[in-house]
């Protein structure tokens, strides 16, 4: 794949940084796909070529994928709770179908979508879930959530109606450096490293380095079969023990209060009244919701198929806390 170009969306975000810099170190030459307004901290010091456009601009896409030998699609409106679905829906659906079709119109060789564990079955009794885990859209909590197993089944049509070269990935938690938003997990971790983590809501959840996700993405390409689905995950573990890794690390010991969720429903229910005043919800009836079941899966196929071997998760939440640390953040 040296010297072939390679489109990344999503750039400037947690993943997609770590995927465009992995394109780099394979040779490629990488094009992104970014906004005017995008912060561009994570592509710093990258030799990349920028587009300017938007997943709800066709005209953007089009320019995106011309001349590209690959796409990495892993831009998405990644937030939990939004006032307009509609706006998320139209980025993270309809957005993934217009860029497939533009890809394949432009001879695109091979294309990796990064879907999410979201999109995916969860088992009843808890234990690991694997691709052919059944699912459901109503049984997916969340719009985001929701948002991605639609974009998963428009990607999946097109490559049963039109025959599109496209392979999906499915990554887990990731944690890591250049977090800079943070996503809710990286937030967690910023938070517990920080001490400022006296309780938490017991879940279950697998967490996966940010690296190892971005290496998934590229045995996914050189590997991976039109139309598949492989787990980009690592550890699952439970909450409690994620934060006790976080100790660990830190080597500061903290003493937690464990909450029924229960208890937190009204707090979450003013959280998402103020939300539509523009103040960020720090808990919602969805978060909730999502902590009641046991996120638990595991990588056996994309071990078996794709050869993804990914680190430890005390290595991730290392990498994940120095870098907190060294931004200030934790």
């Amino acid at each position: 794949m040296a010297g072939d170009l390679i489109l990344v969306t999503g750039a400037t975000g947690f993943v997609g940084s770590a995927v465009a810099r992995a394109a780099l170190a394979r040779g490629m030459r990488v094009r992104v796909l970014l906004r005017k307004t995008s912060d561009r901290s994570n592509l710093a010091g990258l030799d990349v070529e920028e587009c300017v456009g938007d997943l709800t601009d066709p005209a953007s896409l089009v320019r995106a994928v011309d001349g590209c030998d690959l796409v990495a699609h892993v831009a998405a409106d990644y937030r939990i709770w939004v006032p307009n679905p509609e706006s998320m829906l139209r980025a993270n659906v309809e957005g993934t179908r217009m860029l497939m079709l533009a890809a394949q119109d432009a001879g695109v060789r091979r294309i990796v979508y990064c879907s999410s564990v979201a999109a995916l079955g969860l088992t009843p009794d808890g234990s690991p879930a694997t691709e052919e885990t059944p699912v459901s859209e109503d049984k997916i909590v969340g719009i985001y959530k929701k948002s991605k197993y639609r974009a998963e089944q428009a990607v999946l049509r097109l490559v049963r109606e039109r025959g599109l070269h496209a392979t999906i990935v499915n990554p887990a938690a990731p944690i890591g450096p250049r977090d800079i938003k943070p996503t809710p997990t990286g937030r967690m971790i910023a938070d517990a490293a920080a001490g400022k983590m006296p309780a938490y809501v017991e879940t279950g959840l697998n967490v996966v380095h940010v690296d190892d996700v971005a290496e998934g993405h590229f045995l996914a390409l050189d590997h991976g079969k039109p139309g598949e689905r492989y787990i980009l995950g690592s550890e699952n573990l439970q909450l409690f023990e994620l934060l006790r890794l976080v100790d660990s690390v830190t080597g500061r010991r903290q003493r937690r209060v464990p909450l029924p969720r229960a208890s937190l429903y009204p707090v979450a229910l003013v959280c998402e009244g103020l939300a539509r005043f523009g103040i960020e919800p720090v808990v919602t009836r969805d978060h909730l919701r999502m902590a009641a079941k046991t996120m638990f899966f595991s990588h056996d196929k994309a071990a078996r198929e794709l050869g993804f071997s990914p680190r430890p998760a005390r290595e991730a939440v290392a990498d994940a806390v120095a870098w907190f640390r060294a931004h200030g953040m934790a």
